[in-house]
């Protein structure tokens, strides 16, 4: 197993921004949650418009590029080839790791959803996962339904030595005792993108970790 910080793309902490498309304003709100201190962003778009999709994708490489930040892709392995994106987001029911890792090469990020499972959590350490996500650790009106994680759970999987994601209702008042129990990453969806000013919004969360986590990022 390579160790959790073999994969120079991925920084060290931060915020981890998930966007929340589709939305004409795509562009701009990525930017500002970049300019609030977003240290990953994540290109969420669960339409079936492919035409538009790659045409964004591209586009927020190339703004992340910009900023020295890496985008990831949710779910879609080819899609993160072809745009060029840092790696990609899976999911329980997506491709492999080995899957994704021979189409978008050793290099990529791959970072894995373990919801509120340190078995998971364990096999895709074991299979070279870039980071793992736990949650929904608090209510979420992005998934509602979504499986509870615990700040216990966090503190288990420290020892699989990978870089740690908490999601699912986190706030900047709710994110310390998470960052606390081991989370390298506090993910936001509508914490950011929903509100009515995502550069303050990502500042906000940026503050929850430790001054210049930009000097931290391993890119």
């Amino acid at each position: 197993m390579p160790p959790a910080d073999s994969n120079p793309a991925l920084p060290r902490c931060g915020l981890y921004a998930i966007s929340d498309g589709p939305r004409p304003d795509l562009l701009a709100v990525v930017e500002a949650a970049l300019r609030g201190g977003a240290a990953i962003v994540q290109y969420r778009d669960k339409s079936g418009d492919a035409v538009r999709r790659r045409v964004e994708a591209a586009a927020l490489v190339a703004l992340c590029r910009r900023h020295a930040v890496p985008l990831v892709i949710n779910d879609d392995v080819e899609l993160a080839r072809i745009s060029g994106a840092a790696g990609v987001h899976l999911g329980a029911d997506d491709a492999g790791i080995d899957a994704a890792r021979a189409v978008l090469g050793p290099a990529a990020i791959i970072g894995i959803s373990c919801y509120d499972s340190i078995e998971r959590a364990r096999d895709a350490a074991a299979d070279g996962a870039s980071y793992l996500a736990f949650g929904a650790f608090h209510p979420s009106p992005t998934k509602p339904l979504a499986a509870r994680a615990t700040c216990g759970l966090l503190r288990e999987a420290r020892a699989l030595g990978r870089p740690l994601v908490a999601i699912g209702g986190v706030t900047p008042d709710n994110a310390p005792p998470l960052i606390a129990a081991g989370a390298d990453f506090i993910a936001a969806v509508s914490g950011v993108f929903g509100a009515t000013d995502p550069e303050t919004a990502a500042r906000m969360y940026t503050k929850c970790f430790p001054p210049r986590i930009d000097a931290d990022r391993r890119g």
